[in-house]
């Protein structure tokens, strides 16, 4: 304790009036965390010796930044006398607590290339939120969870990303944190199953697991997290189908699985899903027919399925999603027309179909779309006259990609110079060729002489144009 008391309240028979005020006097410095100082009071937030000792042992484990003990001796002090990183609270008891610890990238204390993952932060008694970020990048480590956790009351979010030397399995001792709500173990180097206890965390608002090692399947149990807003299991190596339970996330705003082996096709339980806002499960194997009922997911606002062996017609439920932005099925294989319904997508505002088997002329009513800035509809089979005036052309620009498409043209009457839309001119015999993806203009009257002034009969010049046009087709696939 900072300072010393006068001598004379030290006197070997005090009297009744001294004793009084020294008891006084340590009553108000508990209470209203002051220390007496000669100078007077100085503020001092007090905690207790054994919270003190393990906050210390954790920093002097975790970074070299500073010499912890010397440079704050008092760490839950107020304004500078406080580290970044650190948070406490007051309690019940008047003792001030840890409630919050930061790690990784300034101003939060950075990592020792030697650190490893401090269990001691669950002996944390108050702390309700932990945070490692690309932490422990250089010494192999694991994430050890005592048996009986200290915080397991008190512990709400639970954040280590971006640490590649972070490896093992997640433990299933995580069970134990029960009042977790966000729980993020992303971009690590974890591996194994995801263990079924997790699921108990039934306070869960968000789980993230992406970019790690895991397999398997994903639990059935996930149907456990009635309250859970986010799920992320993107990048990792998960198997099997999704399970029907997930439609029992009936608070789910974003779920994203992309990246994983996930065979099988959408559950039709996902649409009671009246509140997911994010889809994503692009670059699986699935390969099985869209649910009926995938129109009844009126929140829905980004749809994002490409690189699947789906090879069936796409859904026109999908017209029923008025609250679409973002559409992407490329690089699956679909085969049939682009529905009529898509147009109804009022607010789209970007369609990628690419690489995909459509045949059928372009639905008009994509061109009258109001917030639709890009569409691809490159490398499919599909043709007709596109029916865009030159306004649309004009306004995605670069944003527009038709190429791949060897039957598809667009009117003479609406090519622009240097708009590129990837097809060719057609139209009353003028033959445009395609260079680099660019529309190369006919040429005008003046310029081409006409194949009756060079001797050719009627028959031959029409042959002379079929053979033109053959050309062309050859030469664009």
């Amino acid at each position: 304790m900072k300072g010393t008391l006068p001598n004379a309240w030290f006197s070997p028979f005090p009297s009744p009036p001294q004793v009084l005020t020294v008891m006084i006097l340590l009553l108000v410095m508990v209470s209203n965390n002051a220390a007496i100082s000669t100078h007077g009071y100085q503020p001092i937030s007090m905690m207790s010796p054994s919270e003190y000792e393990t906050l210390f042992r954790i920093m002097e484990s975790m970074s070299s930044d500073e010499q912890w003990r010397l440079s704050y001796p008092n760490p839950c002090g107020q304004g500078s006398s406080s580290w970044p990183g650190l948070e406490c609270k007051p309690g019940h008891d008047n003792l001030y607590h840890v409630s919050r610890l930061d790690f990784g990238t300034k101003p939060n204390p950075t990592c020792k290339k030697d650190a490893t993952f401090p269990s001691d932060i669950f002996s944390l008694p108050y702390l309700q939120s932990a945070f490692f970020f690309n932490c422990f990048t250089h010494t192999k480590t694991t994430i050890s969870i005592p048996p009986n956790p200290k915080v397991s009351l008190s512990l709400q979010q639970f954040s280590l990303r971006a640490n590649h030397a972070l490896t093992g399995q997640i433990p299933s001792t995580i069970s134990l944190l029960k009042s977790l709500q966000i729980l993020t173990l992303s971009q690590n180097s974890l591996y194994g199953q995801i263990p079924p206890q997790i699921f108990s965390l039934t306070s869960l608002l968000h789980l993230d697991l992406s970019y790690n090692s895991l397999n398997g399947r994903i639990p059935s149990q996930i149907g456990s997290l009635k309250v859970l807003l986010g799920l992320d299991l993107s990048y990792n190596s998960l198997s099997g189908n999704v399970p029907q339970t997930i439609g029992e996330l009936g608070l789910l705003q974003k779920l994203d699985l992309s990246s994983n082996l996930l065979t099988g096709g959408i559950p039709q339980t996902m649409g009671r899903l009246k509140n997911l806002v994010f889809m994503a499960l692009s670059n699986n194997k699935m390969r099985e027919n869209f649910p009926n009922n995938i129109g009844e997911l009126q929140s829905l606002q980004y749809f994002i399925m490409d690189d699947n062996p789906m090879s069936l017609p796409l859904p026109k439920e999908f017209g029923k999603l008025f609250r679409l932005q973002e559409l992407r099925l490329a690089n699956s294989g679909y085969t049939g027309t682009i529905p009529d319904t898509f147009a109804e997508l009022r607010n789209l505002s970007s369609l990628s179909l690419e690489n995909n088997r459509l045949t059928g002329t372009i639905p008009p009513g994509l061109g009258l779309l109001p917030h639709i800035y890009h569409l691809n509809l490159s490398k499919n089979m599909l043709a007709g006259v596109l029916p865009f005036d030159g306004g649309f052309l004009r306004r995605l620009g670069r944003n527009l990609d038709l190429s791949g498409n060897v039957a598809l043209c667009v009117n003479g009457s609406e090519v622009l110079e240097g708009v590129r839309v990837g097809v060719g001119a057609c139209g009353n015999g003028k033959n445009v060729a395609l260079r680099n993806g660019s529309l190369v203009l006919p040429l005008k009257r003046s310029q081409s002489p006409p194949l009756q002034s060079i001797g050719f009969s009627r028959f031959f010049s029409n042959w002379v144009l079929l053979a033109l046009v053959w050309e062309v087709f050859m030469w664009k696939i």
